[in-house]
């Protein structure tokens, strides 16, 4: 339980299905495991907007600072924390969640957020009826998922939880169905008695995990949550002496068994790897800036800090990587490409254009090879990979070589004069940092990029 001091157990409570008791299952068994141990910090919060937890947590007068958006947005969750009746922790709701869905890159940014949450002991996370992004989230941050169900409709809808966990490679096992809101009076005639012992045999013979332990259906309990009051109260104080008492125990007790024989759980684990791929990404980028050459790739003068970086260089088999300047680029498009036999000053309206027009382009060098060896082709895209335009050009790699034939001698050369079977790509960086395209993100979607050129010229 160490680990749980800063990592905390993650339970999600989910369902398709509305009305089937996720949220009273959500609640009450929060409130149940703090009753069970006082020691162990119990947590809530729900991505659903109906605000019970709150009713249900909130203490009259209490100072609230933050929500479940704040969390969202990296507040780091142990100071959104409040305590709230019964002892459990509860994040506030928030009615601004659909505002933040779009901003989820992926459905693993609950888990890295959780990760560093520093939320001690048990966390339960309550969902919306539904499996959109937000609830993706919360079933792959959990190390225990309980998915309630109360007839054939809700079992039917469970399939889309645990086709998503096999879609993305995730253990099954964490998935728990728990049948919710069983009418014990309903009998049938048969192998199978009664509603629990029919939706477990279905959920069995489906290959789902479900839980002996059930919820029944009780006037009693739903009194609880509908009152003139208008008020919600915990079957532990309000529903002693019910069936559904004794379960929630009998649940709760299984869930704090569970709980401890984890040793690790997943908010660690994702630590972990977050940590561990992270220093992988910060060598991967201190490995391609050792890579890079010391000169610009288009003059060869030596590149320093009063230097005005325009372009990252990458040839297709990664072996010669640097940048080029602006101004050297320019004059290089100007004299080499377009073959203007005049120097052009830096004010020129046609070098102007030229420049611009560079700054939104991704430029292609490519030696010719079959019927065309002794040629170069030089390709325009945009920045999607769109191509904007090819032309050939003679290549020489005699002594008193042109400049085209220069940079290309010079980034895809080879052994004893020949050239490497390569390409060469040149793409406009922040001159501020011209670094930025190496890290991760950055260089990732230049590699793609770099690939859907590739398919396009090697047709």
């Amino acid at each position: 339980m160490r680990a749980m001091e800063k990592y905390p157990y993650v339970i999600t409570v989910s369902s398709e299905k509305g009305g089937v008791g996720k949220t009273t299952l959500a609640i009450n068994l929060a409130i149940f495991l703090k009753a069970l141990d006082e020691d162990l910090p119990v947590s809530i919060f729900s991505f659903d907007n109906h605000f019970t937890i709150d009713k249900m947590f909130s203490i009259k007068g209490q100072k609230l600072t933050g929500s479940v958006a704040d969390l969202l947005l990296e507040t780091p969750g142990r100071d959104l924390l409040h305590t709230g009746q019964y002892g459990v922790n509860y994040i506030p709701s928030s009615n601004s969640l659909p505002e933040l869905r779009g901003s989820f890159k992926g459905p693993m940014v609950l888990a890295r957020l959780l990760a560093m949450a520093d939320i001690p002991g048990i966390l339960i996370v309550d969902t919306r009826p539904d499996l959109d992004i937000m609830t993706q989230n919360a079933l792959f941050a959990a190390d225990r998922v309980l998915v309630p169900i109360k007839d054939m409709a809700s079992m039917d809808n469970c399939r889309n939880i645990f086709e998503l966990f096999d879609k993305r490679g995730l253990d099954r096992k964490s998935l728990t169905l728990v049948p919710c809101l069983i009418d014990e009076r309903i009998k049938f005639d048969g192998m199978f008695k009664d509603q629990k012992t029919l939706l477990k045999a279905f959920a069995i013979n489906r290959g789902y995990r479900c839980s002996d332990t059930f919820i029944s259906k009780s006037p009693k309990v739903e009194s609880l949550n509908t009152n003139p009051e208008g008020k919600i109260y915990p079957i532990l104080t309000h529903g002693r002496g019910t069936d559904v008492f004794s379960q929630f125990s009998s649940l709760a007790d299984l869930t704090l068994q569970e709980c401890r024989e984890t040793t690790e759980p997943r908010a660690l684990l994702f630590d972990k790897w977050q940590k561990e791929e992270d220093q992988r990404k910060k060598e991967a980028y201190f490995g391609r800036l050792t890579g890079l050459k010391s000169e610009c790739l288009v003059c060869g003068r030596e590149l320093s800090q009063d230097s005005q970086i325009a372009y990252y260089c990458e040839s297709s088999d990664s072996a010669t990587c640097g940048y080029i300047e602006a101004d050297c680029f320019t004059s290089f498009l100007v004299s080499a490409i377009f073959r203007i036999g005049r120097e052009l000053p830096a004010e020129d309206p046609t070098r102007l254009m030229i420049h611009q027009t560079a700054r939104q382009s991704v430029f292609v060098l490519t030696p010719g090879e079959g019927e065309a060896p002794d040629t170069v082709d030089f390709h325009r895209f945009d920045l999607e990979g769109n191509p904007l335009l090819k032309k050939t050009y003679p290549l020489n790699l005699a002594p008193e070589r042109d400049e085209l034939s220069g940079m290309v001698e010079g980034t895809l050369g080879g052994y004893e004069g020949q050239l490497r079977d390569a390409f060469l790509m040149v793409h406009p960086v922040n001159g501020e940092n011209p670094a930025s395209i190496l890290v991760e993100d950055n260089y990732r979607e230049m590699m793609k990029l770099k690939r859907r050129i590739a398919e396009q010229i090697y047709v």
